[in-house]
């Protein structure tokens, strides 16, 4: 079992991305999906979370920056990232498999964000 994330790229700061998380069948109606990133040098750090009823979290580096939406005929849940910063950088990871906010048992393989200002 495991999760694909695409949508990552190089973007000029202010500029945004749509990342992409699909999940093999019945993780989305079960699991909460969250959002992960880890830049060089510093620790992962959580970005935001969607449960399977919709409900929503949002690190405060992200808020009101940040999206949700799904396609669940796609199995694919969306992360819109918009006003994009430099300190944005990072490999973004999907993770699912709990039924809480906590982290789960299933990752992606990652998808490379860079910024440039």
């Amino acid at each position: 079992v495991q999760l694909v994330e695409s949508g990552g790229g190089l973007v000029q700061a202010g500029g945004s991305l749509r990342l992409s998380c699909t999940a093999p069948p019945g993780i989305l109606s079960a699991y909460t999906v969250g959002w992960y990133r880890l830049a060089p040098g510093k620790q992962r750090e959580w970005v935001a979370s969607i449960t399977s009823g919709g409900a929503e979290r949002f690190a405060d580096s992200v808020k009101g920056r940040a999206t949700f939406s799904r396609d669940n005929m796609k199995r694919t849940v969306y992360l819109q990232m918009n006003s994009l910063k430099p300190e944005d950088t990072a490999v973004y990871y999907c993770n699912s498999g709990s039924i809480s906010w906590d982290v789960g048992s299933l990752w992606g393989q990652g998808t490379q964000v860079t910024v440039s200002s």
